[in-house]
């Protein structure tokens, strides 16, 4: 695979032009699902980027759509067969959640909340390997090893000196007195947190305790912008068994909000540098 191409990109650019041409003819997702004697939710799902598109579905798109110009019709015939490439991540097998590491890959900034553990991109290998393996129990050795690989192949995107992710962290102080691992691990993990919050495109702080209730009390999620202004900001929802993944622009603000008062009552980046750093020395022994 060309490394400029990202099949998930892809697909949902491919799915927002597809809802386009749909729109245009004033059709809803039933109507075309009637012409084609597809189900209505294969036609959500083709537009919102969730599912691969073959070039035939996207032929006999065009036909509903009565689409004549066939620089168009080659175009997103294109889109279609890179969408069904491999990312890099597909090299793993199977992984959980591959829809969002494709999204990732291709954000330029992402900005996350986490209540109870350091976010994904800032752990250490060793404590990767810990947080996965008691989340969970019922996963094989070998799963974890390549859950804890694919979760370090993820953060190049920090490491990258030309054009790296903008990340922006917020945590709650649980996430630093929890013992993952063991105290050996916790003080590796604490003081690699505080070398990352020294990157000039990594921001990182702590909502301690004192804080009380505050807007993150109802769960951790994500928020990923990308370069392109076509491709809208994404909401990441992680569950136990599926994500939700949300785009309508009412819910993208709503969440960004959320977050501003998140980063307002949290420490800021040098105070939080030195929180974490005090909390280090109880693994200090």
């Amino acid at each position: 695979m060309a490394s400029n191409v990202n099949p998930t990109v892809r697909r949902r650019r491919l799915g927002q032009e597809l809802r386009r041409l749909r729109e245009q003819k004033n059709m809803t997702a039933e109507q075309v699902a009637d012409r084609l004697l597809v189900s209505q939710s294969k036609i959500s799902r083709l537009e919102n980027g969730r599912r691969s598109i073959s070039q035939r579905d996207v032929r006999d798109l065009c036909g509903v759509y009565e689409v004549d110009d066939e620089r168009i019709v080659g175009s997103l015939m294109q889109m279609a067969k890179e969408s069904r490439q491999q990312g890099w991540w597909n090299a793993f097998g199977d992984v959980p959640y591959s829809v969002y590491i494709g999204l990732e890959t291709a954000a330029a900034s992402l900005r996350i909340y986490q209540s109870l553990v350091v976010p994904g991109l800032l752990q250490t290998r060793a404590y990767a390997e810990a947080v996965i393996a008691g989340s969970s129990p019922e996963v094989t050795a070998a799963d974890v090893e390549k859950r804890v690989n694919v979760r370090m192949r993820r953060q190049d995107r920090i490491r990258e000196t030309e054009q790296p992710l903008r990340l922006w962290a917020v945590f709650d102080e649980a996430a630093l007195r929890r013992v993952v691992g063991n105290e050996q691990i916790m003080r590796e993990q604490l003081d690699h947190l505080v070398e990352a919050s020294e990157l000039p495109h990594v921001t990182v702080q702590v909502l301690p305790f004192e804080t009380g209730a505050h807007p993150g009390v109802t769960g951790q999620y994500a928020i990923l912008e990308f370069p392109e202004e076509s491709d809208s900001s994404v909401i990441y929802l992680e569950g136990v068994t599926s994500d939700l993944y949300l785009e309508k622009s009412d819910d993208v603000h709503n969440y960004s909000m959320m977050y501003e008062h998140l980063r307002a009552q949290a420490l800021n980046a040098e105070q939080t540098r030195k929180f974490i750093v005090d909390a280090a020395k109880k693994y200090a022994r």
